[in-house]
């Protein structure tokens, strides 16, 4: 079984935590302090280890380095009271796979033992921050709206050159998707498309992750690592949420740009790679220049083409042959016999504002298959989208209603409450609590 290890010298917090990890099938292992932590690590070598910063008998961003000298396969995720940039900046170049603030950062706390866990178990897909080889094409596009058409037309001229490309839109308007299919329809469709969320690491493992590192370039490194520039050599570089990259890193990146080389971290020599940008941001880039926390000499590198993709309440013509795609790619992993959308409930799609956008009529969906039959009613939706602005119900409706859905989310899910709380769209802490609330057994 998958293990790990809690380290904390207060007894309540390693109940909680354990509790918590318990649940959701993972075998856990305490220490309260580094001496007793090192016989569970020689003993048991678990996959991930929370560890607190403050312990009796050392600092946990120091320890960090022990643990790796003698578990070099251990994630190490830090907790602490009072986070600060100093040790969390150390503690990554300690080798630390994470570190998150106590309480502030509850609801991260299964998602990244799930991360740490698959990264300890020699996976390369960190829950879909990095992707290899994209599967979508224009003909995966959907959609015959004006605004949705044009960005088509835009895509497919500009995946026939080699320049940088950056796309612009709200969260969930489907850029990944353009940017597979900008690859796709390139001269680089045969060789490596690679994906990485830039907004997903601190800046240390974004750096490392880019540029990849020599052996011993830092403590931890225990072996040489291929940089994702590397791994896109003579294909794409997909990098989503540029804006969200560290001010310094930025340097490093346009120094690629500008010379199809870089440095790997802990070398000497340059590494010479043939690499197509494209980048994407929910950001207003100019805006971000002006704060000075973007450089403008790399936005009009990154931006030699620009494309706006056109929020989904701007393309409501569009809802209802998206909602049917999700309906039958759904229906047909679930097994259940979707006939039709009722008029309630595609009217409800359709007044919906849809902040999410694709990504979140696409949840909305899935959720509606797990609790609907054959035919989708105004019932299947989540809560907020059945009730109009002037209808009103008690307090004791909605639990009830609230109960229901969670109730039928958890049986989908068969019990996982990581995969429910994704589903429902809320926090796992909520969730946890949620389920205490009404009963949930």
């Amino acid at each position: 079984m998958d293990s790990v290890l809690i380290i904390d010298d207060e007894q309540q917090i390693r109940r909680l935590l354990s509790r918590i990890i318990e649940l959701e099938g993972y075998e856990v292992l305490q220490a309260a302090d580094c001496n007793s932590a090192m016989k569970q690590l020689r003993l048991h070598n678990p996959q991930v280890t929370l560890c607190d910063v403050f312990l009796p008998d050392g600092n946990g961003v120091d320890f960090v380095k022990t643990i790796k000298k003698s578990n070099p396969e251990t994630e190490v995720i830090l907790l602490t009271a009072h986070g600060n940039i100093h040790d969390g900046v150390q503690a990554i170049k300690n080798g630390a796979f994470d570190y998150i603030t106590k309480g502030d950062d509850n609801n991260k706390i299964i998602p990244l033992i799930n991360r740490a866990m698959e990264e300890a178990k020699g996976k390369t897909d960190t829950t879909k921050t990095l992707q290899v080889n994209g599967q979508y094409t224009f003909d995966s596009i959907c959609g015959n709206s004006k605004s949705i058409q044009q960005a088509i037309s835009l895509a497919q001229k500009a995946s026939t050159t080699d320049v940088s490309i950056l796309l612009n839109g709200e969260t969930g308007t489907g850029k990944e998707v353009f940017a597979q299919a900008i690859h796709n329809g390139s001269k680089r469709s045969g060789k490596p498309f690679v994906a990485i969320n830039c907004s997903a690491f601190s800046k240390d493992l974004l750096e490392s992750e880019l540029f990849g590192f020599k052996a011993g370039a830092f403590t931890g490194a225990m072996k040489e690592k291929k940089g994702l520039f590397q791994m896109a050599d003579k294909g794409t570089l997909f990098l989503d949420e540029i804006g969200e990259m560290a001010f310094e890193l930025q340097a490093k990146l346009l120094r690629v740009l500008e010379t199809g080389e870089y440095i790997m971290l802990g070398d000497t020599q340059t590494t010479k790679v043939d690499v197509r940008i494209i980048s994407a941001t929910n950001r207003n880039l100019t805006h971000e220049i002006e704060q000075q926390n973007f450089r403008e000499d790399l936005y009009y590198r990154l931006s030699v083409f620009q494309i706006p993709l056109p929020p989904l309440r701007e393309r409501t013509e569009d809802i209802e042959p998206l909602a049917q795609h999700f309906i039958n790619y759904f229906k047909s992993k679930s097994g259940k016999k979707i006939v039709t959308m009722t008029p309630e409930y595609l009217n409800a799609l359709k007044s919906f504002k849809w902040k999410g956008n694709i990504r979140e009529l696409r949840n909305v969906i899935e959720r509606s298959i797990i609790v609907g039959n054959e035919d989708l009613t105004l019932q299947d939706l989540p809560i907020e989208m059945q009730t109009k602005k002037e209808e009103t119900h008690t307090e004791f409706e909605l639990a009830q209603m609230e109960k229901r859905h969670i109730t039928r989310v958890l049986q989908y899910t068969k019990g996982n409450k990581t995969e429910a709380s994704r589903l429902l769209k809320i926090g796992l802490t909520t969730l946890y609590r949620k389920i205490e609330e009404y009963g949930i057994s």
